[in-house]
Parts: structure tokens; sequence; C-alpha cells
């Protein structure tokens, strides 16, 4: 299983990267099988630099703050009108009212919305099996309803934090995960309020006591200095650690 950081940029899309969005792949069968974590602020023209869009075959939504779903409204416009033809309609995981909220941002009446060119699927309480992925999903600490998401392939593991202030079910859920990929908004020198973001430090933690291999940071906000979250981490987790930056590849 490989990820691909195709944005990184916590909360609006920065200099050097769009907002949240993470390319996940696995060959199986000689098919290579394309899923995408996200799909946040400028994301869409990031992704047209390690993939072809329509090669995409799922998205799962952590949850629906703009930096991590809002170009699925231009993903939208490339697969109704793309040049030979409206493309077959693909699933799009997220919480409720994931369909109504995008045909909201878009001026669309919610009947059809965009579901001709998107299958919209809820997270439910059973693991999702698509292609050689399994996906389950875990309710985290953030202002509306927002998930972590394990990704598993080939035997290996993948757990995604999306957005979240630090919570006692994270821990559990990124066990002895092989990549925690985990979002560092804040940082620890700051009031930082609750229940909204981790910071490089809380990251850490998560990562020891889950046992987790490897660590990557990442939605980290422009206006902060990336290397901090990093020295953060530093003072818990001695594992291999680093920062996500838009094009680099981990093999999982």
């Amino acid at each position: 299983m490989r990820l691909t950081i195709i944005g990184c940029a916590g909360s609006y899309a920065g200099p050097d990267s769009a907002a949240s969005c993470y390319l996940v792949e696995h060959e199986q069968d000689g098919r290579l099988w394309s899923i995408l974590l996200d799909l946040g602020s400028g994301a869409l023209g990031s992704l047209q630099r390690f993939a072809d869009p329509l090669s995409i075959d799922a998205v799962f939504l952590s949850h629906l703050h703009a930096d991590h779903f809002f170009d699925l409204s231009g993903f939208y416009v490339l697969r109704k009108y793309h040049p030979s033809g409206p493309q077959p309609r693909i699933p799009v995981w997220g919480p409720a009212a994931t369909a109504e909220r995008l045909a909201q941002a878009y001026g669309l009446p919610p009947d059809p919305g965009m579901t001709e060119e998107f299958d919209f699927r809820e997270y439910g309480t059973e693991p999702l099996r698509f292609g050689p992925f399994t996906v389950t999903q875990r309710l985290v600490e953030h202002p509306i309803e927002a998930y972590a998401l394990s990704v598993t392939a080939g035997g290996r593991r993948l757990v995604y934090t999306g957005d979240t202030g630090p919570c006692n079910g994270l821990t559990r859920f990124a066990q002895d995960a092989d990549l925690l990929l985990a979002e560092a908004a804040f940082r620890d020198d700051c009031e930082n309020p609750p229940s909204l973001h981790l910071t490089g430090s809380d990251a850490a933690r998560v990562a020891l006591e889950a046992n987790a291999r490897r660590l990557v940071l990442t939605h980290i906000a422009p206006w902060h200095d990336r290397s901090v979250a990093l020295d953060e981490a530093a003072t818990v987790f001695t594992g291999p650690t680093d920062l996500a930056v838009v094009g680099a590849c981990f093999e999982i």
C-alpha cells in the first residue's frame, strides 16, 4: 500500500500546499486501486500532478469542513463535463448530509444534486470493504461530526486521525498502525481551544501509546512554523517521524 501526500495544509490552502488530501493506492490482481482520504480546498489541482483524477475509485471524507471536502465540487465538474463524456459514478463515503452539503455549496437543487456523479454513502458501524481495502472509522472530538479512518490492504494498516482534539478512543483505534497520519494543527506553547486539534506532542503521544511504527504529521496551518510540530513530537515519540509535504510517498 502506498500513501502519497496531495495536500497537507491545515484549515486553508497554503503557499506550498493545498488543504487535506491523501492518495492511497494498492495493486491487487494486476489492477491498481486508488482512493482518496479527503479532498480539501485546492487539492484537485494538486492531485493532477500525481494521478489521473479519473483513475480514482472512491473518496472517503473525514468530515465536512471546507479544507477536507470542498474540492469535490470541482471533481463533480470534471466528471460531469469531461470531453470523453460523463464518467461513471464513484462512491463517496462521509458523514450524514454530505450529498446535501455539496449540492448547497455548488448552488444545485438537492435532487439530483451531485448524485448522478457520486454514489453518496454514510458511514455505518461495520468495516467497509472496497476492492483490496478495508476501511473502518471512529468518531473523534471536533465541533462537527468527524471521523478518524483506518485503511488496511495487503496486511498493512494506515490510520488517519482526520481533525480531532485529544480523545481516549483515538489511541485504541490507532493501535499497532504501520503508519499514523496525524494532524498537528496546534502548538504546545499556545493557549488552544479544547476538543478541536492536536499538537505535535499530542500526535506523538498517540503514536507512542498505540505502538505505531511510523508517524507522519500533517494539517499544520500556514501561519505556523512546521518544524515546531516536529520538535514537539520528538520529545515524546522516538520512532520514525516525518512532516507531510506535497508529493511525499510512503510505502506501508
